[in-house]
């Protein structure tokens, strides 16, 4: 089992930070693209090289997110119509996420097996997760669905403030 650990700086306009390991190593950078269209985050190891792409698609009528891994579309991440509050749902092959997903209080299963899982860490000073990885091989599928919910969450949280 691995421990990391992401932290966002709360003012980052970039939507850039790091994911660490329990010796407070940086294992995965993450940088999102500022005023760009698409909006994406590129998911780095520690050797800089992509692993991970979120890009959420630019005309679409529900906000509509896609998550690659090394090169691989893994996942979608998709707004439902909804009056009330707003739902969400992802489409993965072989991927689920049960728990509160919203609240960054989950986990990830692979094949009905557990392969991760994400909480959130509270009385921090912006955003915290820890994150155990239980399967190595899902370490970077695990940080891209982490990263791609926590951007449909900061989408949401802006769409609403624009509204009101």
């Amino acid at each position: 089992m691995k421990q990391l650990y992401i932290k966002q700086k709360v003012f980052s306009l970039s939507g850039k930070f790091t994911v660490k390991d329990e010796k407070e190593q940086d294992v995965y950078f993450v940088a999102g693209s500022f005023m760009q269209i698409p909006k994406t985050f590129s998911i780095m190891n520690a050797a800089r090289d992509e692993v991970g792409l979120i890009t959420k698609k630019v005309f679409s009528f529900l906000p509509k997110f896609f998550v690659e891994v090394n090169g691989q579309e893994v996942l979608t991440i998709k707004k439902e119509f909804s009056f009330l509050k707003a739902r969400y749902s992802i489409d993965a092959a072989g991927i689920e996420v049960h728990g509160n997903w919203w609240d960054m209080n989950f986990q990830v299963l692979q094949h009905g097996e557990v392969v991760g899982s994400v909480s959130k860490e509270w009385f921090t000073w912006g955003d915290s997760y820890e994150v155990q990885v239980l399967n190595e091989e899902m370490e970077s599928i695990i940080i891209a669905i982490v990263v791609a919910i926590d951007c449909v969450k900061a989408d949401q949280a802006a769409a609403s403030s624009a509204a009101t």
